[in-house]
């Protein structure tokens, strides 16, 4: 049967962990506000207080601590206003600080927000579902933040495909400002920008954060426990009498595109074009929309990060495309960056990271009769080269219920230009929530390849603990020899895998300045089919984290790698078969995020397949003020393999070699919508350089003017110039159809 074997220890686990946690609850009661009608619409330029328009509005106040001083009354007054137009949710907020002039800041780049600058978030659960909602957040600069929560927030992702999509940015507005007081933010967010139901008035989930960054301190309007974060929406509180208007949205974002390219296959000639195309969203419902697309073109969006691969498994990229995060966490089923079942990127990106031209596409995405998550998707591409054009389609049905809970299934297809060109997925899913703490989730999935037939499942089965002091796991998974997704990212076939981790913070009363220990354990072993150990890691570990920010990181890591075939990890440097046990001590230091100029250093030192490695990776932020960032970041691994000898008796490779890469990044802001940024990177192993430069002056969302400088330097690849260069301008803008 599938899901089957050696599977005893981890029921053994999954006992211990819900028997531990049944009974267990820590919820407090959850505040509510209500939201009122502003007779006149508030002056946006972050006045909250002077402002005539927020008069009527009621204050939300009394923040709780959840760090440092957890349960405690945050250590500065906070008071929040909603109101409401015909057209717009307006939010402002004031923020008290009896030392303005500590305030930390950010860059003004979209998205840049992190916990170590003052800021100030809100969440919207929009349905009172209790699993889904809407994130905006500003800084004492007026930087944009926003993303998507789903499935409760939980999945430990931001880049699009688990519980919070960073990736989703909404047209809004946002004004902020910095006084005596303290400082100040009014929020302008269109209804337009938002999903909800079909009544007239309503009832949200909301709840708001504050960081005030020099005493690390994180409060909560609604009080959640250390473990949670504001994408906990089941914990929120709620904004009463929301008065929405009928949806009435069609939005055309056409673009133009002129590019020139050098160098390559081109030689010395350039080769220059221009092309068009178009965005298109219509809500067919309050909370389902139909999004269009044709000639489909992603020139603005920032180059990957290049990656290392020390083994023989599959490294994943994450998707940053626009049109393919939005919504992306309602069509994720699998274990992220393991198993995922459908990978947007697999779409118009070919091996190498060649890209594939987009014809058209079409998705339909949003909830209908309240509860029920809809996905539908389509996309066609154009062959190009060796690379055949393919139709993709996906189809994607989950079911919320109660406390977290929810069930789905999941469709994915390719179809090439011949009849016996295709691949198909199948899955069911599911997440089970168990009071406030524990959770299970799980698919079952089965692929459909020609020439491909029989064990061709996969599945996984894990329960999670959650509580204030632990956050502890079991989970078992198999993947079959001939499970294909085609469409979704698969690190490794074949196997069955156990894991579990116990992990545990603890928060001294006095000792030595530490504010939070977090000793930890973790485990996973593979397993071919047929009982060979593939890999082994257990990770034996200790956080310590002090209250000026300094966090050093002890551990031990203890790895088994089974090799059955020889397999290249180097240019000319092949790993034997054969069966591989080692020890690693691994440390890390980190200063405090907060300082203008902070860094970081990871070291690993110990075994590697029968030889030797020590793995240096150093990291170092400055930033100036609220306008310029950069961040150095240097990637080393010296190792030293022994010889082994070939078949034939000759020694066949002697394994030492080193790999660096070094990865420059610099932003500077001239406001919140204009902004210049580069990436340089550099790897020596395959002699690469790489320089992404990008100025974009934003209209709204990923609307606006953005102009694009690509070079690389690659002797890797064979018959390739020295150098290729490329330079795009493009130009899209937002047509509001209806307005």
């Amino acid at each position: 049967m599938f899901l089957c074997g050696n599977i005893a220890s981890f029921f053994f686990w999954v006992g211990s962990i819900v028997m531990l946690a049944l009974g267990t609850s820590s919820a407090l009661a959850a505040p509510s506000m209500d939201a009122v009608p502003l007779s006149d619409d508030p002056y946006l330029d972050g006045d909250v207080a002077n402002d005539p328009a927020w008069n009527s509005a009621l204050a939300a106040t009394g923040f709780v601590q959840v760090r440092p001083s957890e349960g405690k009354s945050a250590s500065e007054r906070t008071e929040v206003f909603v109101g409401y137009s015909d057209d717009t949710l307006f939010i402002g907020v004031i923020c008290y600080d009896r030392e303005p002039e500590k305030l930390i800041i950010s860059d003004g780049g979209r998205d840049s927000i992190t916990p170590e600058v003052d800021n100030f978030a809100v969440v919207l659960d929009s349905f009172k579902d209790r699993q889904n909602g809407f994130v905006f957040s500003t800084t004492p600069g007026a930087v944009q933040f926003d993303g998507q929560v789903v499935k409760g927030g939980v999945g430990g992702f931001r880049s699009g495909g688990g519980g919070f999509n960073l990736n989703w940015d909404a047209s809004w507005d946002v004004a902020a400002q910095v006084n005596e007081d303290g400082w100040s933010a009014e929020f302008a967010i269109p209804f337009k920008s938002l999903r909800y139901g079909g009544e007239t008035v309503q009832d949200w989930g909301i709840n708001f954060h504050r960081i005030v960054a020099r005493r690390n301190e994180v409060s909560f309007w609604a009080p959640l426990d250390r473990q949670h974060n504001i994408f906990r929406v089941s914990d929120a509180g709620t904004l009463k009498n929301v008065s929405v208007p009928r949806q009435r949205n069609f939005k055309i974002t056409p673009y133009l595109l002129g590019q020139s390219r050098r160098g390559g296959t081109l030689a010395d000639n350039y080769e220059s074009d221009t092309d068009w195309g178009l965005d298109a969203k219509y809500m067919l419902t309050p909370s389902l929309s139909l999004d269009l697309t044709y000639n489909t073109d992603f020139a603005q969006v920032e180059a990957d990060d290049v990656q290392v691969n020390l083994d023989r498994f599959s490294i994943f990229l994450p998707e940053k495309r626009p049109f393919f995060l939005e919504n992306a966490g309602q069509f994720s089923v699998g274990n992220p960056r393991e198993v995922e079942l459908f990978f947007s990127r697999r779409i118009g990106i070919g091996s190498g990271g060649i890209q594939q031209p987009i014809e058209s596409g079409v998705r339909l995405s949003g909830k209908v009769r309240g509860s029920t998550n809809l996905g539908l998707l389509h996309m066609q591409t154009q062959s190009i080269n060796a690379l055949a054009g393919n139709s993709y389609s996906v189809v994607r049905v989950n079911q919320e219920l109660a406390n977290r809970s929810s069930l789905g299934a999941i469709y994915v297809a390719r179809q090439g230009e011949g009849d016996q060109d295709y691949n198909n997925t199948y899955a069911v899913d599911g997440r089970w929530g168990i009071g406030d703490e524990i959770t299970v989730s799980g698919y079952l999935a089965q692929t459909e390849t020609p020439g491909r037939r029989g064990d061709d499942q996969a599945g996984s089965l894990r329960v999670g603990w959650n509580s204030q002091a632990w956050t502890n796991h079991a989970a078992y998974s198999k993947v079959g020899e001939n499970f294909n997704p085609e469409v979704g990212f698969l690190r490794r076939s074949n196997y069955e895998k156990f894991d579990f981790m116990i992990f545990n913070r603890t928060r001294p009363s006095d000792l030595w300045g530490l504010f939070e220990l977090r000793p930890h354990m973790y485990h996973r072993s593979y397993f071919d089919t047929d009982g060979y150990h593939e890999s082994g890691f257990t990770h034996i570990d200790n956080h310590f984290e002090w209250h000026n920010g300094l966090e050093i990181h002890t551990g031990i890591n203890l790895t088994h790698e089974g090799v059955r075939e020889p397999f290249e990890i180097n240019n000319g440097t092949f790993i034997p078969a054969g069966e591989y046990d080692h020890k690693e001590s691994q440390l890390v230091f980190m200063t405090d995020r907060k300082k203008a100029l902070s860094g970081s250093v990871k070291s690993y030192i110990g075994g590697f397949y029968g030889g030797d490695r020590v793995a240096v990776e150093t990291k170092v932020n400055y930033r100036f003020g609220d306008a310029f960032t950069a961040a150095l970041t240097w990637s080393h691994n010296d190792i030293e393999l022994p010889a082994f000898a070939a078949s034939d008796g000759n020694s066949a490779s002697v394994g030492d070699f080193e790999v660096n890469v070094v990865r420059l990044r610099l932003g500077y802001s001239f406001s919140p919508k204009i902004l210049i940024q580069a990436l340089v990177q550099s790897d020596d192993r395959s002699d690469l350089i790489a320089t992404n430069l990008r100025f974009s002056w934003l209209q709204a969302a990923n609307a606006g003017l953005f102009l694009v400088y690509n070079e690389v330097d690659d002797d890797s690849i064979v018959g390739a110039m020295e150098k290729r260069r490329e330079i795009a301008i493009k130009y899209s803008r937002i047509l509001d159809v209806l307005r």
